[in-house]
């Protein structure tokens, strides 16, 4: 579309612009043939002139009106102004008149794109990929699956997606498409196997070992996805968001000086960033050097005062150091700035019963797990705390209700069956421990973690074993 003709544009167009511009002060634009014209318009249309490029279709339907191009020109000069009714209604006209091109259906279903009719959209980029040259089916693919996500349907996009694949298998912009729909489907499996075929075919691409890396990341594979986003970094070392993700995999895997290094590489290549500082202290405080983790964490709320994850580690910082009732209020700034994050209400509960206050510390505690309750450290500490300082019947009741009403918490039942038996009902503890080796043996074994004199209590061994 609007491609200009070199010779052309040594010859002719620098003359026939300055005589429109003269026709538009109200002169004469004298004789110009139908191929002239277009590529005029071509050149205004190319160049956003939307405005001067509509005048101009006008002239050009005036002299030639039976030249449906310049009818679709001016359909897209003013669909490019934003009037897409208008422009939808000449596209009608040229549609009685006319054998409908690719470039005429490209229109359409993009003027319908733009109204956020997806599913009219989708129908016209089918009708253009029907009719169009296969040099132009990479684009129209991309188009149509990116209808197919707007409107959610990640399955009907990978199905365009894996047509245009099959098509060419060196469409990059078709595998990018179809694994972030498969990520959307939870699939990164399928993501993965797609960026390795890519690979496979063309491993020197940088951006195919970085999204394949976060691929692995996604699944926790970290090893992998380490090992993919340093492939990227030998292949192009000037990419900054392979060493911020990178160094956030090494952080999972508690390499924490490691993580240091590439969050640092990371600021060097791109530029300071605020949640690289922020990152950059919590390794350091994982390390135990408070004394950097302070200072990265300030360094992170210089450039972002309101980053709750910056006065959060703050806040635990001062945990550290033995400052609890002054971290305190570090911690209450997190969670006024963030007030949706069950973390930080666990990090809350944690302080106020290391200062003894038991009634704050419950009160933060069913905080974070209305938040989350599928937080299994959380439920433990809270119930551990119901035993030490209320009572274990207390702990058991607010454990069963907790499972009748939520029952998301793959700890909440081994929990159950630890308070039973040390309340006294051992057989029905005995009884719901079976449930939970027959559900999952490997999370039932945490019940020995959490009571170790349960080990050597012959029923809880015969069912375990």
């Amino acid at each position: 579309m609007f491609e200009e003709d070199d010779d052309y544009m040594e010859g002719y167009l620098n003359e026939d612009l300055a005589s429109f511009e003269r026709y538009l002060t109200g002169e004469s634009m004298g004789f110009l043939d139908s191929d002239r014209l277009e590529i005029l318009l071509d050149h205004l249309l190319m160049n956003s002139q939307y405005q001067k490029a509509a005048l101009c279709a006008d002239y050009a339907i005036e002299q030639f009106s039976f030249y449906q191009v310049f009818h679709l020109r001016k359909a897209q000069a003013i669909a490019a102004m934003g009037q897409l009714r208008e422009a939808l209604n000449i596209l009608a006209k040229i549609e009685k008149m006319d054998l409908p091109s690719v470039e005429f259906w490209l229109t359409k279903a993009s003027i319908f794109s733009q109204i956020k009719d997806s599913k009219n959209a989708i129908k016209f980029f089918k009708e253009a990929l029907a009719v169009s040259e296969p040099e132009d089916r990479d684009e129209i693919y991309l188009d149509l699956a990116m209808e197919h996500e707007n409107l959610r349907d990640y399955r009907a996009a990978v199905a365009v997606l894996r047509e245009a694949i099959k098509f060419n298998p060196f469409n990059e912009g078709a595998i990018y498409e179809i694994a972030f729909c498969y990520d959307q489907l939870g699939e990164y499996d399928s993501a993965i196997q797609c960026y390795s075929d890519y690979i496979d075919e063309n491993p020197y691409s940088f951006t195919a070992w970085y999204n394949l890396g976060n691929a692995y990341t996604k699944i926790e594979k970290y090893d992998k996805a380490v090992v993919a986003y340093e492939y990227c970094v030998v292949i192009n070392e000037d990419f900054g968001p392979v060493f911020f993700n990178l160094a956030n995999t090494l952080l999972a895997q508690e390499k924490y000086t490691e993580a240091i290094e590439n969050f640092q590489r990371c600021i060097e290549v791109d530029g300071e960033d605020f949640m690289a500082f922020c990152y950059i202290g919590e390794a350091y405080e994982q390390l135990n050097d408070l004394d950097n983790a302070t200072l990265y964490y300030r360094k992170s709320l210089d450039l972002a005062p309101d980053n709750a994850d910056a006065w959060l580690g703050l806040g635990i910082v001062e945990d550290l150091r033995g400052n609890t009732r002054e971290a305190l209020s570090l911690l209450h700034k997190a969670a006024e700035l963030d007030a949706e994050n069950a973390s930080i209400y666990h990090v809350l509960a944690e302080a106020y019963e290391k200062v003894e206050d038991y009634t704050s510390a419950i009160e933060y505690f069913q905080l974070a797990l209305a938040l989350d309750p599928s937080d299994e450290e959380c439920l433990e500490d809270y119930v551990t705390l119901l035993c030490e300082k209320v009572s274990i019947i207390d702990a058991l009741e607010f454990v069963n209700d907790f499972i009748a009403n939520v029952g998301e918490n793959k700890i909440a039942e081994i929990l159950q069956t630890n308070l039973l038996y040390l309340s006294g009902n051992k057989e029905l503890a005995v009884v719901i421990f079976a449930n939970c080796v027959n559900a999952d043996k490997e999370n039932a074994k945490e019940l020995f973690r959490i009571n170790p004199a349960l080990k050597e209590i012959e029923s809880f061994i015969r069912i375990i074993e």
